[in-house]
């Protein structure tokens, strides 16, 4: 049996580039949780006097 390192190497090549593509998006994905996370834990703006 032949072992065909053409496409060992290419299936490996597009294993690395996918799981560094997913480190990347979760990367970004977080950022933006966090932005929002600490945007939804702001205190809301007070009230004016006359409705209060």
């Amino acid at each position: 049996m032949e072992i065909n390192y053409l496409t060992i190497g290419i299936v490996v090549l597009a294993a690395v580039l996918l799981i560094l593509f997913l480190i990347q998006r979760n990367k970004k994905d977080q950022k933006a949780y966090e932005e929002d996370k600490i945007k939804s834990e702001l205190k809301p703006g007070k009230h004016d006097q006359e409705h209060a």
